[in-house]
């Protein structure tokens, strides 16, 4: 079974290969900019703590982070959405993982800016057994400094892959978080982050196995 950074890695080569030059340079064009903005500075740190969150899951349940802390360690990571193929192949492997990661006396959470439906539709289409929460208009994640604005070179050329952003996150938002996975101990610092302004790499679970 290929590991997640591999299918990540085949993904990107595709796409290079695959995508018409312009689409795939304006792409990388865009990543390089949110690059320039050293967003990855402002997220939080290992030996901080991570701000509260209260959010509803894919059912509308609220979950608070002080809750999840009271059962162990969080695993919390943020993604995308369910449009975004790189985001689903994280939530994948993070599953594929799920069972270890509870062994080892763990919750894992995952956030999104997808509204309540979309998030449902997301955990059903990946099979996912961890709670998907929705964060409406990236509220939480602005608090921890992890959001962009999609680029608007990059609306039309989603559009044309048949992504509406708009459907999952509300009319008018744009926003989105970068990738990102915290591991959380029970008195809410941050043990270990991962950070990356580009969406194409992400976390790998059986390292975060590893690590917890």
């Amino acid at each position: 079974m290929m590991s997640l950074s591999e299918q990540l890695t085949e993904r990107r080569e595709g796409a290079a290969k695959n995508l018409p030059g312009d689409i795939h340079q304006t792409m990388k064009s865009a990543t390089q900019r949110l690059k320039d903005l050293k967003i990855e500075e402002q997220a939080p740190k290992v030996g901080e703590t991570l701000k509260p969150f209260l959010l509803p899951n894919q059912n509308g349940e609220k979950r608070s982070l002080e809750s999840l802390l009271q059962n162990g360690k969080v695993v919390l990571t943020f993604y995308r959405g369910g449009w975004c193929p790189y985001c689903n192949m994280e939530l994948r492997a993070f599953q594929a993982e799920l069972d270890k990661i509870e062994k080892r006396g763990a919750t894992l959470v995952a956030i999104s800016p997808e509204l309540p439906d979309q998030s449902l539709s997301t955990s059903e289409k990946n099979e996912l057994r961890f709670e998907v929460l929705s964060d409406l208009n990236s509220e939480y994640a602005k608090q921890l400094g992890l959001v962009f604005e999609l680029d608007e070179s990059l609306r039309p050329i989603y559009t044309s892959f048949g992504i509406d952003v708009e459907k999952h996150n509300g009319k008018g938002q744009f926003e989105l978080p970068i990738p990102a996975t915290f591991i959380i101990s029970q008195d809410g610092t941050i043990e270990y982050a991962f950070v990356d302004a580009d969406y194409t790499y992400r976390q790998e679970p059986s390292e975060l196995v590893a690590l917890l």
